[in-house]
């Protein structure tokens, strides 16, 4: 099966859980390649053996297989909660687009099958979800939980979120992640779709908020969702433009090539900033670019995961 050509027969969001399982079997389909070889066939029924637990469970077959340490899992085990957040504001839905498939993907589409695609992965371990999505608003709220009806309300809630158009919508993440983590309480693994694009940038709130996250041993990645292209590298034809600010529609006549330099200087070393930041407060961060597969999203939480067991 052509898989590229399957996921480009899938329009708009209607099909988000299709969208998902696809995305997630063509990178297991290419695990192979990778450090979790032997893991990918089995990855739903088994965990990554840890020093010092009862060997009673360890399968042997799979490490005839694949001389690495797995346990067998149960239906009634949950060994992980997960809680996603994303940013919903108005810059997040740049590039307008009236339509979605696979590679044309706005900054909150993307997101949104990624975090899809993690949820499918979640659901196939067994694991408790849970989702937040603010922009000026704290827009919606799930606790973790691991049904087949939480989940497509999640899925239902990625949809409705892909297709609102928010107007001039900003905000502050640090407010609402500070919300989000009084909500928290057992230990979970967070991911945090953002553009880091805010009204006031406000480092050190934003951090304080990311490091209020980690309370109760939490683990946050931090997915950089952007245009590489467009929003780093500031690649536009050197006509006369309006750029305009979809959060407070102020705008700017120009010429990209006027600008292009300084801007992607200073685009460039604020994410730079942002990479230091999160290294120091020991927040996982990786860079999201919306130009190009999913796999380092997924190969983020296999590895984080392995870590959190």
């Amino acid at each position: 099966m052509d898989f590229q050509h399957e996921l480009d027969k899938v329009s708009g969001f209607k099909n988000l859980e299709l969208l998902a399982k696809q995305v997630v079997e063509g990178f297991i389909a290419g695990m192979h390649k990778s450090p979790f070889h032997g893991f990918s066939a089995e990855f739903a029924e088994h965990k990554i053996y840890n020093q010092g637990e009862s060997t009673r469970h360890i399968d042997w077959k799979l490490f005839a297989k694949t001389d690495k340490l797995y346990t067998k899992r149960y239906d009634d085990e949950t060994n992980l909660r997960c809680h996603i957040i994303i940013d919903n504001s108005s810059s997040m839905h740049y590039p307008e687009s009236t339509s979605f498939s696979i590679d044309n993907l706005n900054k909150i589409a993307f997101s949104a099958l990624a975090s899809a695609s993690l949820m499918h992965i979640l659901k196939k371990q067994r694991d408790a979800i849970g989702l937040s999505i603010y922009s000026d608003l704290y827009d919606f709220y799930a606790p973790e939980k691991g049904s087949e009806r939480h989940h497509q309300m999640l899925l239902h809630q990625l949809s409705e979120m892909v297709v609102s158009k928010p107007l001039k919508r900003q905000t502050e993440t640090y407010q609402y992640l500070h919300e989000i983590a009084e909500k928290i309480h057992r230990r979970s693994m967070i991911f945090l779709f953002t553009d880091m694009f805010q009204s006031t940038v406000e480092q050190d709130k934003l951090f304080e908020a990311l490091r209020h996250l980690k309370y109760n041993k939490h683990e946050v990645i931090l997915f950089h969702v952007f245009d590489k292209q467009k929003e780093l590298t500031f690649d536009f034809d050197n006509k006369p433009r309006r750029f305009v600010d979809v959060e407070t529609g102020e705008f700017i006549n120009l010429y990209a090539d006027s600008i292009k330099d300084n801007y992607h200087t200073a685009v460039e070393n604020y994410f730079e900033t942002l990479k230091l930041k999160c290294a120091q407060y020991k927040i996982k961060y990786v860079e999201a670019d919306i130009n190009k597969n999913f796999n380092n999203i997924l190969t983020t939480y296999m590895v984080e995961r392995q870590k959190f067991a």
